[in-house]
């Protein structure tokens, strides 16, 4: 049971966000009208199967979708002191959005070796961001004090032999080490929101459970708010207080992690359970898998995007229909036709 923050104000408020990308087959809606809080010291976890959009979502709070995507429609509200900033709003190359990142909203990508230049050691590289940082804030660090404080970050992530290590290049290092000096890199401004985009995804099981260890006590130790990105929802369970799932560019599901895991209300998200092995599992048995495949994006289907896989299906309104996010609770929504008035029994 993860504790849940009692700040009553949320950090970020994503209403109603659209990202496109115009190409010449035709317009990939990849966000389509997404909506979630993210409260002071939360835990968000975005689940969802590769092509969701949860990592486009991701990027889209950062201003750095690549063009020619672009945010067509919505609100991305961050506080900042008293008054909410909308981030959609501010320039993706400006001053304002530029000191942002990293210092108040930083990123652990998916891979670390290409988020490293291999031709500057990555020490360097987590130096140059501090002080970069520093003199945007109107502070002066020189490169020494910039030194000493990336040697402890890199104490604080584990990473032994660190008078060493920071004077390596990325390609020096093994998978974990490089993941464990991307998050000593994300965590070098204090940022109040840190965004782990599936940062467990290319390294070994035993790594990726160090990995998962080391970022929940550093969430602790800095009272960060976190999101979440990953298909696997066996890590949103030691990792998120609260989960959004997403499947098409759209919110199936969103609510506390104990309600998602007990009680979920969505076909997608049932099947997504189901999905993963347990310890009562057993052996030699075949995991049950979500029929079909997700569609691809120019080939949307009409009304609910998982009708077409759903085995729940109303045919008079899942076909033809797309089902809004119903509101069943505090921060407890569904979108299916199932937990509607439109529902009828069979």
């Amino acid at each position: 049971m993860h504790p849940t923050p009692t700040a009553t104000d949320p950090l970020l408020r994503v209403r109603d966000l659209r990202v496109s990308f115009p190409l010449d087959e035709g317009t990939v809606r990849a966000v389509d009208g997404v909506s979630f809080d993210v409260f002071p010291g939360e835990v968000v976890g975005i689940v969802g199967e590769s092509g969701c959009g949860k990592s486009v979502t991701m990027r889209a709070i950062l201003q750095l979708i690549d063009p020619p995507g672009r945010v067509t429609s919505g609100e991305i509200l961050y506080r900042q002191g008293t008054e909410p900033i909308d981030l959609v709003r501010l320039p993706p190359r400006g001053r304002e959005m530029r000191a942002l990142r990293g210092a108040e909203i930083a990123l652990i990508p998916q891979e670390p070796m290409a988020a490293f230049s291999p031709v500057h050691t990555v020490g360097a590289q987590i130096i140059e961001a501090i002080m970069l940082h520093a003199r945007q804030d109107g502070r002066k660090i020189g490169r020494e004090q910039a030194r000493a404080m990336t040697l402890e970050l890199f104490r604080d992530v584990g990473i032994s032999m660190a008078a060493q290590r920071i004077d390596a290049y990325s390609w020096q290092l093994s998978g974990g080490l490089r993941q464990r000096a991307m998050i000593a890199m994300a965590l070098s401004c204090k940022p109040r929101l840190l965004i782990a985009d599936e940062p467990t995804t290319a390294i070994d099981v035993t790594t990726q459970a160090q990995i998962l260890a080391l970022l929940r006590d550093l969430q602790h130790k800095y009272q960060m708010a976190v999101i979440f990105i990953t298909h696997d929802l066996g890590v949103i369970a030691r990792m998120a207080n609260y989960v959004v799932v997403m499947y098409l560019g759209r919110v199936m599901e969103e609510g506390p992690v104990d309600d998602i895991f007990h009680a979920p209300l969505h076909p997608y998200t049932r099947a997504l359970l189901r999905s993963i092995p347990s310890l009562k599992t057993e052996t030699r048995t075949a995991l049950p898998v979500i029929a079909g495949t997700l569609p691809h994006p120019f080939n949307r289907p009409p009304g609910c995007p998982f009708h077409p896989r759903c085995e729940d299906m109303l045919p008079k309104h899942c076909a033809t229909a797309v089902p809004a996010l119903h509101e069943l609770g505090p921060r407890r929504s569904v979108s299916c036709f199932l937990h509607s008035d439109l529902a009828e029994p069979a």
